[in-house]
């Protein structure tokens, strides 16, 4: 069963969210402020981590910045509702989404699930003769049908959620992963964000544009780290992004 960590210093939003977790199959690991949580994930980490923000002794913020120096476990922050620039701040930093206070323990499942749903491969249907069938019919081989792609020097293998520029690898979040993944299939072409939305996120949850824009910022940021010359994703202001082809 998929592992959450369940992480927030009020004690009744712990309880009660585990219940509705574990009543929906999901085991959940719960710690009351953001120090207990990096020691209990240290070098074990759960399928999914939902954190609140504003936490005694080590707050959301800082517990998945640190996270991030080691793990690549999707997060869902939890944040007030005038918390905005806190949102910002923390897809810059990697979240993978963020719902806010007070929420449905519906809505918050639904969005664990779908955040687990775009870390998982997706199937692809062969025709047993390396060729598979797009959505239109069309033929495709077999690798690109199961989402491998080679773009010049990158590449991108989403079995195995793995990422390489020039044979070095560039270790991304699930929503990352998707949007780059997105480009990269048509090389040249324009994306909107709310194609890009459509490729990262399930249809019940909503992300504004400046989101988007976060997470490009930081696809950027974390190529320039292995490749000071890269520019292969593109801006094209007031339509969209796109990947360049070499």
């Amino acid at each position: 069963m998929p592992t959450v960590a369940l992480v927030d210093d009020d004690r009744n939003i712990l309880t009660s969210v585990q219940m509705a977790l574990e009543a929906e199959g999901f085991t959940v690991r719960t710690y009351s402020d953001g120090a207990a949580a990096l020691e209990g994930l240290a070098g074990k980490p759960c399928d999914v981590g939902v954190f609140d923000i504003k936490m005694p002794r080590m707050d959301g913020m800082e517990l998945l910045r640190k996270l991030r120096q080691t793990s690549e476990m999707p997060v869902i922050f939890l944040t007030s509702k005038d918390d905005e620039i806190d949102e910002l701040f923390g897809l810059k930093l990697g979240a993978d989404d963020y719902i806010k206070k007070p929420f449905s323990q519906r809505l918050l499942i639904e969005r664990i699930r779908a955040v687990l749903r775009r870390g998982s491969p997706k199937d692809s249907s062969s025709n047993g003769n390396g060729k598979s069938s797009n959505s239109n019919g069309e033929l495709t081989s077999t690798t690109e049908a199961q989402g491998v792609i080679e773009r010049g020097r990158l590449e991108m293998d989403p079995e195995r959620h793995a990422c390489t520029w020039g044979g070095k690898p560039v270790t991304l979040t699930v929503t990352e992963f998707l949007i780059l993944h997105s480009l990269a299939q048509r090389p040249g072409y324009v994306k909107s964000r709310d194609a890009l939305m459509d490729a990262a996120y399930d249809d019940q949850v909503y992300v504004d544009d400046r989101t988007i824009d976060s997470h490009i910022k930081r696809l950027r940021k974390k190529f320039k780290a292995v490749d000071t010359e890269f520019d292969a994703i593109e801006t094209l202001y007031g339509v969209g992004y796109r990947y360049k082809e070499e």
